[in-house]
């Protein structure tokens, strides 16, 4: 089985800073590429940030140039560096993460969801 803890929400003013860490656990063998979603209230899930396991990294039009995503292959671990934040970032974050796993002895692949930690910008 896979866990991913999501932590470092919370609630800030418009200009501040926030980082997100989202740590994997469990029979991990490799992971591939990992990614920040987000959702606001009303709005459809969308993709903010995206790092490959070999670094490549993409992202949202709306937060290049302020939020960076980093990941630590060792501690299994993506961050989402958020600054200059903005009201409309507001929403639930949540990682997602393509891996691969040990499944009663046998490679799997699959992919997994954190549970999401709320962001607050307030004006």
């Amino acid at each position: 089985q896979v866990q991913l803890v999501e932590s470092g929400g919370g609630l800030v003013q418009a200009g501040g800073s926030l980082r997100l860490s989202c740590a994997a656990s469990g029979s991990i063998f490799s992971i591939n590429a990992m990614d920040w979603y987000r959702q606001a209230p009303g709005k459809q899930r969308e993709l903010v940030a995206h790092i490959t396991n070999g670094g490549s990294t993409n992202y949202a039009d709306s937060v290049k140039g302020r939020f960076t995503i980093s990941r630590d292959n060792a501690k299994n671990t993506v961050y989402l560096q958020m600054n200059s934040l903005k009201p409309e970032d507001t929403a639930v974050y949540s990682c997602h993460v393509d891996l691969v796993n040990l499944v009663g002895g046998a490679l799997s692949i699959g992919d997994y969801w954190g549970q999401g930690t709320q962001v607050t910008v307030s004006s």
